[in-house]
């Protein structure tokens, strides 16, 4: 990935830590693993461990011992990446002795089959991961048999190989970032929470929630967005690890997967040649350009809520970034007659969702430079702009023109991660220089995330999109022209 906009600005505008690595190289270098077997392994978890921990050294990955990995109070290290092969009593589980909740990834490794049928739907394949994940107290989970190994994530993410010890190569694209990027929630100390002040009875809030409420409707039918799993449901070791997952959760009473988002209206000035300190610089085909960021806002779906069956007066918020001296900081509002007591959630993928936002207002900025009248710009003014996410990929005859598609051949690493909202925001500068190279008009950007899913950002309202992707739900569905 080309570095259009710099490390730096990245933790300006969104808060993303300078130290977030990016590449797999990188990935690699950062990458401490320790490996933390239960008493009783079987020979086919004890000869996987071997390979893998081989296959680590190959890759100048060092492999620490359970004295390198600990404090001395015993506990392991922030930045530990711990594999726990085999099935472990409560006083032994990892998660006992982790420094935090949120500064280790752990993987549970398991001698058998993957909890999931090949016929199973999204829903209940995701349904099963969760469920194991809380049961066991890990964060992915690695299953292996005779003739293959599997890793299955928290998004609902399954890749198998058809080998039985891992590959160097299926370690290095796909194990890694998946250990690198850890998912969390935005903390509640790094956003202002904002109560009850997102005002409902006005004419913009009610055009904006007819929208999301026909795009709800319309994604009821599609099993690939994956609408909720409750915490209530799962099976838990004990009340003490029960409170441990709330915990982690933020105290949520549940995870939905995907989001709808209606970026508001934002007017954006063209980039400049020259720059000065309160000024972002963006690199288009090898040339800086400088651009004044104006205020985002985003009107979003709630973490948990049912996005197939919305109540806008209770599952939308508004999420946006503070300008000023707090810049990167994010506030959130919560919608009128919301207390504090039952405040929304923000969306686990909070970073990524405005990330796309002020990349928009970035490549919008952009194009009223180089191509003044541009129709992106204008929309985005008038109209703002939609964001889609879910877990699933487009068949590449329903991509929107003039959208660009980029992010293929990213790491595959979770829309809730920070990795996600810096690849959303630099892939979208990559997907407009590809539209100015061909001298075709930039709509949209359509980012892929490999094992995971895909972002549909652009001029379509949210609607439209929803009709777009499910031609077989609404066979007569003729896109609009803008």
């Amino acid at each position: 990935m080309s570095n259009t906009i710099s490390s730096g600005a990245l933790h300006q505008l969104l808060g993303i830590p300078l130290d977030t690595p990016l590449s797999i190289d990188e990935m690699c270098r950062r990458l401490k693993p320790l490996i933390y077997p239960a008493p009783m392994l079987t020979r086919r978890l004890e000869l996987f461990c071997r390979a893998l921990v081989s296959v680590m050294q190959s890759l100048d990955i060092t492999v620490l011992s359970e004295e390198e990995a600990s404090s001395s109070n015993g506990r392991f290290a922030p930045g530990t990446v711990i594999f726990a092969p085999g099935v472990f009593p409560d006083s032994l589980l990892a998660i006992n002795r982790v420094a935090t909740l949120y500064n280790n990834i752990i993987v549970g490794i398991y001698d058998e089959p993957a909890p999931i049928t090949t016929d199973a739907l999204p829903q209940q394949r995701l349904d099963a991961i969760v469920g194991r994940l809380a049961r066991d107290m890990v964060h992915i989970l690695i299953f292996v048999t005779d003739r293959t190994w599997t890793i299955c994530t928290m998004n609902g993410g399954v890749v198998t190989f058809n080998t039985p010890y891992p590959s160097r190569e299926d370690v290095r694209g796909t194990l890694v970032p998946k250990l690198t990027a850890q998912v969390v929630p935005p903390r509640p100390e790094e956003i202002d929470i904002e109560y009850g002040q997102l005002k409902t009875d006005t004419s913009e809030f009610e055009a904006i929630a007819d929208d999301f409420l026909q795009c709800s409707a319309l994604w009821s039918g599609n099993s690939s967005l994956l609408t909720h799993t409750s915490t209530a449901g799962l099976e838990y070791r004990s009340d003490f690890y029960k409170r441990i997952v709330a915990r982690y959760l933020d105290q949520r009473s549940g995870m939905s997967y995907g989001f709808f988002a209606r970026q508001l209206p934002v007017i954006t000035k063209p980039a400049f040649d020259f720059g000065s300190a309160d000024q972002v610089e963006i690199r288009v085909q090898e040339k800086p350009f400088f651009v004044e960021v104006p205020q985002i806002r985003v009107i979003t779906t709630r973490s948990g809520c049912r996005k197939n069956n919305l109540d806008p007066k209770k599952d939308l918020v508004e999420i946006g970034l503070i300008q000023g001296t707090d810049r990167g900081r994010i506030y959130l509002k919560t919608p009128e007659g919301c207390s504090q007591s039952n405040t929304a959630k923000p969306s686990f993928d909070t970073h990524t969702i405005l990330a796309h936002a002020l990349g928009n207002a970035l490549a919008a900025s952009i194009l009223m430079k180089l191509r003044p009248g541009a129709s992106f710009p204008c929309h985005l003014a008038r109209f703002g702009a939609s964001i889609t996410h879910w877990h699933d990929y487009p068949q590449s005859e329903l991509l929107p023109e003039g959208y660009f598609l980029h992010g293929e051949q990213n790491p595959p690493v979770s829309c809730s991660t920070p990795q996600s909202a810096v690849y959303s925001l630099r892939g979208k500068i990559e997907a407009l220089e590809k539209a100015l190279q061909n001298g075709t008009e930039y709509k949209g950007d359509i980012h892929v995330e490999p094992n995971h899913g895909t972002n549909i950002v652009g001029m379509l309202s949210l609607t439209e999109t929803a009709e777009l992707l499910n031609p077989l739900l609404h066979p007569e569905f003729v896109p609009q022209e803008h």
